[in-house]
């Protein structure tokens, strides 16, 4: 089946982790099976043959890099210049996957549909350059609204202001603050471009304040749920239902400690866990009861998020094994029109309604 994967950081990965994603992952994987620098050294799990594989043929693809202050515990770049610097160079990166025929862009509608007819029409997809929407994951590296609008210019179509911690516009998962003046004045200048607001990492004081200051559409990139993991980076039911008020679509996240409780970071092993990709489905289960209908879940899996194997479902040992959820879904009694709606065809109603 099609799928659409709203939430991958394939251009960190290409430049901080060096990891070339044109290649096979048993190729990617042999090259780091000495490393030891991040946790998922010869683990990662997705490529962009194994993206192919899988048959995602469209995804939301990040820029991303956090302004950190000297007292700040967790990494990040000392100046927003410097993270702008750095989403620079990723959507050079992007660009350079464009000319080698491995991405094409997807801007407006017209790119959209005929990107999706290109891939539904193929007979194979082996050769077929994946879509991609460019979005911001953490507003940090803006370094003004002018370069909101330099962004929009290259293509920027999504924005999550949040990311962990204290942002320069947002605070995020693990802390708690409204938004500054700064915070949503971004925000508003979103909505004059109609760019997307990505919910996802919004601590609970940013997101109400988002919600009341933003009419523009909104979706959450990769986000599961509170009442089945209690964290600050699940949605509560109240959050969830403020979404689906908006037409919303929530990605479903594959993070193995969002998915099922008692997981600690580093120490938990998938296989002593019993994680299993079906485990997702309690979190698709629960939103698609909050909403009455299957039209607000889809997939983002944010499989390359600074974690690999280490930290994915036991059953899981490439993006690829994301075509298990179907079936999944089916024993579960969705019918074939509740499946594609999760897959992939709600995030083109999406698109098409905000981009309309």
């Amino acid at each position: 089946m099609f799928l659409i994967d709203a939430h991958l950081d394939i251009a960190m990965n290409a430049l901080e982790w060096n990891r070339d994603y044109t290649q096979e992952l048993a190729v990617i994987r042999d090259r780091e099976k000495n490393m030891t620098d991040k946790p998922d050294r010869g683990k990662g799990v997705v490529s962009f043959p194994e993206m192919r594989k899988s048959n995602i043929g469209i995804c939301v693809a990040t820029q991303i890099a956090r302004f950190v202050k000297p007292d700040s515990l967790i990494p990040g770049w000392n100046s927003q210049a410097q993270a702008w610097a750095q989403t620079q160079g990723q959507v050079a990166w992007y660009k350079a996957m464009e000319e080698a025929g491995e991405l094409v862009q997807i801007t407006d509608l017209q790119a959209l549909h005929a990107h999706l007819n290109l891939w539904q029409q193929a007979a194979s997809t082996e050769n077929l350059p994946i879509g991609y929407i460019l979005s911001l994951e953490g507003a940090d590296s803006l370094l003004s609204l002018d370069h909101l609008h330099r962004a929009y210019a290259y293509g920027l179509r999504a924005v999550g202001p949040a990311h962990y911690g204290p942002g320069v516009y947002a605070y995020g998962t693990d802390a708690s603050q409204p938004l500054s003046q700064k915070g949503k004045d971004l925000i508003r200048e979103m909505e004059k471009l109609n760019i997307i607001l990505d919910a996802t990492h919004l601590c609970d004081l940013a997101f109400w304040d988002a919600m009341a200051i933003y009419n523009g559409p909104v979706w959450a990139s990769h986000n599961l749920v509170r009442e089945l993991v209690p964290h600050n980076r699940q949605f509560s039911d109240e959050m969830i239902k403020e979404l689906l008020g908006r037409k919303a679509v929530i990605g479903m996240a594959f993070d193995a400690w969002m998915m099922i409780p008692g997981w600690i970071r580093g120490v938990t092993k998938p296989e002593e866990s019993g994680l299993k990709i079906e485990h997702v489905a309690n979190h698709i289960d629960h939103i698609c009861q909050l909403a009455g209908n299957t039209l607000h879940v889809g997939i983002g899996s944010d499989l390359d998020g600074a974690y690999g194997k280490e930290q994915s479902p036991a059953d899981l040992e490439s993006i690829a094994d994301l075509q298990t959820i179907p079936a999944i879904l089916k024993a579960r009694g969705y019918t074939q029109q509740d499946i594609e709606n999760i897959m992939w065809r709600n995030w083109i109603r999406f698109l098409e309604d905000a981009w309309k």
